[in-house]
C-alpha cells in the first residue's frame, strides 16, 4: 500500500486558511471601502470640537460681557493680556459668532479708553492682547498713542540662523498711513520661539521719532504644525516676490490656515471653525474666506470677525470668488445629497442672503442622466455612493458678459456659461472633444489650433482677457491625470505622457498650462507650459501678473514652490499632511496687515 508523505497533506492547511482570508477580505471590501471613504470625506464637514487653549492667571471676570480677563501664558517684557469668553469650553461655542466678537470688541474698546482716564498707552507700555478674537493663534493686538502722527515699522528677530528677521510696516486699523492713535495686529511672531521685536516709530518726513524694543516668547502652534518647512532652492536666481505663502485645507490639519515667509518660517496660524480656506478675497480693508464647510466670514486686519454668512442646507466645495457688486460666488452642494459638487451659490456680503444661482443638473441635464454614482472599485472610491458627475473645482465670474467660467475635474473640461442671471446657457467648452462626442454638448467644444496634449483633471483655472475682443487666456494647473468615476461607456485614447495613477513615479509630471482661446473661431491653442511635481488631484498654479512669477502647489506631492516668469523653479517647500494639501496662494496682505 502506497502512503502519501505527511508533509504533502499538511500543505493544504495553509492553502485553506489563505483561501478563507481572501474570501473574508472580498466580503469586507464592500463594507470597509465605503466606511473608509466616508471617514475621509466627512473630515471636510467636521466642525472644531474645542476652542480652549492654555490660559494665564485670572485677573477678573466682566460679568456684563461674560469675558475673563487673564494674563497671557507667555514670557514677555511687556504686559500681555488675554480675553477669554466664559463659555469657551461649552459644546457649540465658536469664535465665528458675531455676538461673541462684539462682546470681545467692547472689552478691547474699554481697555483703550483707559488712556483718557489717567493711564496712557504708549509705545513703551502698549495695551497688548494675545489673539483676542480667537482667529490667529500668534497674532498680537497692540494699541498705543503718540504725540505726533507717525507710522509703525517693526522687525522681529529670533536667535536661530534658520529664521531670518521679518520686517514690516503695520497697516493701522484706521486706514491712515500716519496717526497719533495706533491700533494693529502684529504679524510675524514665530510660534514656540522667543521673539525680539524692534518697533520704529517714524514721522511723516521719514525721521525716527522713537525706537522701542520688547521680547515675547510665543506659544507653540495650536495645531502642532511645523513652524519651519524644508526648503530646496531651484536653479533660477530671480528674487522672490514679497508676500506670505498661504496654505489652505491641509489634510490632517483642517480647521487651520498656515502662512509662511520666503524662508519657510511660519508667520501666522489662522484658526477656523473647521474645513479650511479655499481662497482669500479682499472686501474693502477686510477679507472674506471659508471658515467651515457651510459658513463664510468677513474678518478685519485685527483678526475680528465682523460678519458671518451661514449657508443653510449647502456645503462649500473647492472655491469662492468675486461675484457681482457686493457678492461672492461659491461652489457648493446640497447637504446629504447624492449628487455632489455641482451647484453655484451667490452670497450677498451686505445682507447675508444666499441664493442658488445655478444648478448644473438643470443646465446639463441630458449629460447628468448618462452618469452614475461612484463605486468602490472606481478611481475616486473614497466618494463611494456619491454621484460626483461633474466635480466643479474652480469658479470665476465675468461681470462684463454675466458669465461664469468653471473647471470640471470629472470631465477634464473648462466650461463657460453665459447670461447666468437671466437665461443660463453654455457658451464654450475647453477640453478633449472626444469626451463629449455623441452628446448635445459636442457643439460647444473648442477645436485645437496647434498640436498639444489636452489637460486632464485640471484645477485652479483662471480666465484673463485677451488683446482683442473674442480672445482670452486660461491659466491652470494641469494635473495630467486621467480618471473617470461616473461613466462606463467611455475609454479615452490618451497620449503616452498622461498618467492614470493616483501616485506617480519618477519622471511623472503635472504641468502649468496657459491656453489662448479665440471664441470667434472656436479654437484653442497651448501657448505656455512647464512641468511641475506630479499631483493627480487638488493643486494650483497661480500667476502674479505684476512679476510673472507663479506660485505652484502640488498637493499630493506635498510641495509648493515659486517659479520665475520662464517657469524655472526659484524655491520649493516640502510640507506634511494626510494625502494632500489643497492649495497654496501667495498674498502680500497689503492694506490688510501691512502698508
Amino acid at each position: 500500500m502506497k502512503t502519501e508523505p505527511k508533509h504533502k497533506r499538511r500543505i493544504w492547511i495553509p492553502l485553506l486558511i489563505l483561501a478563507a482570508v481572501i474570501l473574508l477580505i472580498a466580503a469586507l471590501v464592500p463594507v470597509v471601502v465605503p466606511a473608509v471613504g466616508k471617514w475621509f470625506t466627512d473630515q471636510e464637514g467636521e466642525v472644531r470640537d474645542g476652542w480652549a487653549v492654555d490660559v494665564g492667571d485670572l485677573v477678573g471676570v466682566d460679568e456684563a460681557e461674560q469675558i475673563e480677563i487673564r494674563t497671557a501664558p507667555v514670557e514677555s517684557s511687556i504686559t500681555v493680556m488675554q480675553l477669554v469668553p466664559v463659555e469657551v469650553e461649552e459644546e457649540g461655542f465658536t469664535y465665528y459668532d458675531t455676538d461673541v466678537q462684539q462682546r470681545i470688541r467692547r472689552m478691547v474698546d474699554r481697555g483703550q479708553q483707559m488712556s483718557v482716564n489717567g493711564h496712557t498707552w504708549t509705545a513703551e507700555t502698549p495695551m497688548a492682547f494675545l489673539n483676542p478674537f480667537g482667529t490667529g493663534s500668534n497674532g498680537l493686538y497692540l494699541y498705543f498713542e503718540t504725540d505726533l502722527p507717525t507710522r509703525v515699522e517693526y522687525t522681529i528677530h529670533v536667535d536661530d540662523e534658520r529664521i531670518p528677521d521679518f520686517t514690516a510696516t503695520a497697516a493701522d486699523s484706521s486706514g491712515e498711513e500716519y496717526s497719533t492713535v495706533h491700533k494693529f495686529q502684529m504679524i510675524g511672531l514665530v510660534p514656540g520661539e522667543t521673539n525680539e521685536v524692534t518697533m520704529t516709530i517714524r514721522g511723516k518726513w521719514g525721521n525716527v521719532r522713537q525706537r522701542v524694543r520688547f521680547t515675547i516668547e510665543m506659544p507653540e502652534p495650536y495645531s502642532g504644525y511645523d513652524t519651519l518647512l524644508k526648503v530646496t532652492d531651484g536653479t533660477s536666481t530671480a528674487a522672490q516676490d514679497e508676500g506670505l505663502f498661504t496654505m489652505m485645507r491641509t489634510n490632517g490639519y483642517l480647521g487651520y490656515g498656515f502662512l509662511y515667509d520666503n524662508s519657510g518660517v511660519m508667520r501666522y496660524e489662522m484658526e477656523l471653525e473647521g474645513f479650511g480656506m479655499d481662497r482669500i478675497l479682499t472686501y474693502g480693508d477686510e477679507i472674506v474666506t471659508c471658515v467651515s464647510a457651510n459658513k463664510l466670514a468677513r474678518i478685519n486686519g485685527l483678526g475680528e470677525v465682523t460678519q458671518v454668512y451661514p449657508l443653510g442646507d449647502y456645503e462649500l466645495h473647492h472655491d469662492i470668488n468675486y461675484g457681482q457688486d457686493h457678492t461672492v460666488v461659491a461652489l457648493a452642494e446640497k447637504t446629504d445629497a447624492v449628487d455632489v459638487e455641482d451647484i453655484v451659490l451667490e452670497i450677498n456680503l451686505d445682507t447675508g442672503e444666499v441664493t442658488e444661482l445655478l444648478d448644473f443638473k438643470d443646465l446639463m441635464g441630458s449629460y447628468h442622466e448618462e452618469t452614475r454614482p461612484i463605486k468602490g472599485t472606481d478611481p475616486f472610491f473614497w466618494q463611494v455612493g456619491e454621484q460626483d458627475w461633474i466635480h466643479l473645482n474652480t469658479i470665476q465670474y465675468l461681470p462684463d458678459s454675466d458669465s461664469l467660467v468653471v473647471s470640471s475635474r470629472e470631465t477634464s473640461t473648462v466650461i463657460c456659461v453665459k447670461d447666468v442671471h437671466t437665461t443660463p446657457a453654455i457658451d464654450w467648452m475647453c477640453g478633449d472633444p472626444d469626451f463629449w462626442e455623441g452628446t448635445e454638448y459636442a457643439q460647444y467644444c473648442l477645436e485645437p489650433a496647434n498640436d498639444f496634449t489636452w489637460q486632464y483633471g485640471q484645477h485652479s483655472v483662471e480666465y484673463a482677457e485677451g488683446e482683442e475682443p473674442g480672445i482670452c487666456y486660461l491659466r491652470m494647473y494641469n494635473n495630467n491625470y486621467w480618471a473617470l468615476s461616473s461613466r462606463d461607456d467611455y475609454t479615452p485614447d490618451l497620449d503616452k505622457g498622461v498618467n492614470t495613477e493616483l501616485y506617480g513615479g519618477d519622471g511623472d509630471n503635472s504641468y502649468t498650462y496657459v491656453y489662448r482661446i479665440d471664441t470667434n473661431a472656436g479654437t484653442v491653442e497651448l501657448v505656455e507650459s512647464f512641468p511641475v511635481p506630479y499631483s493627480s488631484i487638488v493643486s494650483n498654479s497661480t500667476l502674479n501678473t505684476d512679476t510673472g512669477h507663479w506660485t505652484v502647489n502640488s498637493g499630493v506631492a506635498m510641495v509648493f514652490g515659486e517659479y520665475d516668469a520662464d517657469g524655472v523653479l526659484i524655491r520649493q517647500y516640502s510640507y506634511d499632511c494626510t494625502m494632500q494639501g489643497y492649495r497654496t496662494f501667495k498674498y502680500d496682505y497689503k492694506g490688510f496687515w501691512f502698508q
